[in-house]
């Protein structure tokens, strides 16, 4: 049995295999409309979300299975106190495979020690969200033709974006990736990953405070919105929240072949003029982001579709 806390805990081969599987189900779908007849997703959120847990529920339903699970801590016995472990334990009677999401940084990792099914990391807190980096990955190499050889531009909150931390660790493995991270100091990326990933792999970066200087530079752009749930005080969250806007303006700096992308939710980071803009691939990417689950949910349950 295999979980899933790290886009690192596939190896570049197995990413490339996962992606090629998610690829033919976008071709193929009837092919794998009933792989998981019978089987069960629980999906187990701890906080909000929208787009990961229904795209783990679409991603189930799509291959033939059911959903089961809650949306909010406030609406499961973690209410009354029960433990993450005791959780998990009692979600192994019930289901095949588990997403869960959490505030905890650590808390899934904690649950896949004692369960008895695939547990799958939808978010811990600040640290992993390997899920939307699979996504990331897809849509990049879908969109873009490769995973290497590419200038990849981060900005807005690069030190509490979970995302931002996922995708420069599995990007890192790739030949000629070079990352520019845009931010204000206050919310620049950690230390750690650029000193145990990046420096120590000898891999080329730059940190910015201007969107505008480097626009030209980037093959692609990810954009992030400041998170008013990771700020401990209000002011420095209405401070910081409007210091990076996508417009029309600045998409005109561009390379024409560049993609901007966003994990989503945007609040106001990306202006709405925007989303015509064919370079806007953002939405693309929520699509993305069923294919590779129904691919990670076959390939931890081992279903193989011939």
């Amino acid at each position: 049995m295999r979980h899933l806390m790290s886009p690192l805990d596939f190896s570049v081969e197995e990413l490339d295999q996962l992606l090629d599987l998610a690829v033919d189900i976008e071709n193929h779908p009837e092919k794998y409309a009933h792989a998981c007849d019978g089987k069960k997703l629980a999906t187990l959120f701890y906080e909000p979300s929208t787009r990961t847990r229904l795209s783990f529920e679409a991603a189930m339903i799509n291959l033939g299975g059911s959903v089961l699970g809650f949306s909010s801590a406030a609406s499961s016995s973690a209410a009354k106190g029960e433990s993450v472990s005791d959780t998990i334990r009692m979600i192994s009677c019930y289901a095949d495979i588990c997403a869960m999401r959490h505030h905890k940084e650590g808390a899934p990792m904690v649950a896949s020690t004692v369960s008895s099914i695939p547990v799958i990391n939808a978010g811990d807190g600040g640290h992993q969200h390997p899920t939307q980096t699979l996504t990331d990955l897809l849509t990049i190499r879908s969109l873009k033709g490769r995973l290497g050889n590419l200038t990849i531009g981060l900005c807005g909150d690069l030190k509490f974006g979970r995302t931002v931390h996922s995708l420069v660790k599995a990007l890192a493995r790739y030949e000629g990736v070079k990352f520019v991270f845009i931010s204000p100091e206050e919310l620049r990326i950690p230390s750690y990953i650029k000193e145990d990933v990046l420096e120590v792999n000898h891999l080329p970066y730059q940190e910015v405070e201007r969107l505008e200087d480097v626009m030209g530079d980037l093959d692609i752009l990810y954009m992030t919105r400041v998170q008013r749930e990771r700020f401990f005080n209000e002011e420095d969250y209405i401070r910081l929240k409007d210091f990076y806007i996508l417009d029309r303006k600045k998409m005109e700096l561009a390379k024409d072949d560049m993609i901007v992308m966003h994990p989503l939710p945007r609040v106001n980071e990306i202006s709405v003029e925007v989303d015509k803009d064919p370079r806007a691939a953002y939405f693309r990417q929520v699509q993305y982001g069923v294919y590779v689950r129904m691919a990670l949910i076959l390939t931890l349950l081992e279903v193989k579709v011939c």
